[in-house]
């Protein structure tokens, strides 16, 4: 296997990675709405304090995947990543910026108690997990399905070219399936009426993620699929199987599973399809960019490949040590009442003292999530 050839598996494991763990971030920020409501506004912020402590130790970490990712095509196939950040400049720039304001307002949700304060931050929250759910389908639909290149591997194509039917249906499919992966995990990470309600949303949300999902992957296989494709895809459709029977049943380990099954197949589907184009060319096949014609030179990717054998596996055990860490179930019982900044510092401290953290663990805004863990 030569190193162009390895780096292009690197990407699509990174790519798998991010949406295996950071789906199930988004389908919380997705589902906050819906399962955060409560019988009063008290009571429903409470529980969105717990949605957010599920992932608060965690989500930053989940996308390090992307930064990866995206740093990794950048130094490894530099064509690749001027082509695919020219040719989706809105759709990428609207995931940046999303996933900026979800930051943002993950950070500052608790610092402030005040309750529109924290209206306005759920909203960034949802809005953060929303529109990277659609975009990232519709992207990766339109790298399988091949794009209007010139000989100097420019887009020519318009912004409506790029929401065509199939990848209109590539974001529908990592919007549910993301939205039931994260139900799924809420089911595992909560108790109480929290999990009652994560449970039900993940059997409703099931049925429609597996046949759009099925559908997305079988129009996949059948126009840009390879004979040995075939077989992810029958793994995903088995995955998809499993996950409707799974949260019908209520066995939210065999569920989860099933969603990060069907999550990995579809990208080795996805990525399969492409092997040896990284971007077809719908105006002439000479003008595809491939694994060879994308590729940095010989010593950058000896060098890059020598820095991801040494570093990688720490990084993915401190992340699998973090999940350990913080892997018991969270409930309403565990969250603190609201602390924001005009408490006195006597109080602040003593609340400090007793663990009582927010979503990431400080302090000073009070959600919760170091008490939960």
């Amino acid at each position: 296997m030569s190193l162009p050839e390895l780096w292009f598996l690197i990407i699509a494991f990174l790519f798998g990675g991010y949406f295996l763990l950071e789906g199930f971030d988004f389908g919380v920020g997705i589902l906050m709405s819906v399962v955060g409501r409560g019988h009063d506004p008290d009571d429903g912020d409470t529980r969105r304090r717990v949605l957010l402590a599920t992932i608060g130790p965690v989500w930053d970490g989940n996308e390090v995947w992307l930064i990866t990712a995206g740093a990794g095509l950048f130094a490894a196939f530099p064509e690749w990543y001027a082509s695919m950040f020219s040719g989706f400049y809105l759709m990428m720039f609207a995931i940046v910026i999303s996933l900026i304001l979800r930051v943002c307002a993950i950070e500052w949700r608790g610092k402030i108690d005040d309750p529109r304060w924290r209206r306005v931050a759920d909203v960034g929250i949802g809005a953060g997990s929303w529109v990277p759910a659609v975009l990232w389908g519709i992207v990766f639909a339109n790298i399988v399905e091949g794009m209007a290149l010139d000989q100097r591997h420019i887009y020519t194509g318009g912004f409506w070219d790029l929401l065509n039917p199939y990848a209109l249906l590539g974001g529908l499919t990592t919007l549910l399936v993301f939205a039931a992966h994260g139900a799924i995990f809420l089911g595992l990470k909560t108790a109480g009426e929290v999990r009652v309600w994560s449970v039900a949303y993940a059997r409703y949300l099931s049925v429609p993620a597996g046949v759009v999902a099925g559908g997305f992957l079988l129009w996949t296989q059948l126009a840009h699929g390879k004979t040995w494709t075939w077989i992810p895809v029958a793994v995903a459709a088995v995955a998809v199987l499993v996950l409707v029977v799974g949260t019908w049943t209520g066995r939210s380990w065999m569920s989860f599973a099933a969603t990060s099954v069907a999550i990995l197949g579809t990208v080795v589907t996805l990525f399969g399809s492409l092997w040896r184009d990284v971007m077809p060319s719908t105006t002439d096949p000479a003008y595809s960019l491939t694994i060879d014609n994308a590729s940095s030179t010989h010593y950058t990717l000896v060098v890059m490949t020598w820095a991801a054998v040494c570093i990688t596996p720490i990084v993915m055990g401190y992340q699998a040590w973090t999940y350990w860490v913080f892997r018991q179930r969270i409930s309403t019982g565990a969250i603190p009442p609201s602390i924001g900044l005009s408490v006195r510092p006597a109080v602040a401290r003593a609340v400090a003292h007793r663990g009582l953290g927010s979503e990431r663990g400080h302090p000073a805004s009070g959600d919760g999530s170091g008490a939960a863990h």
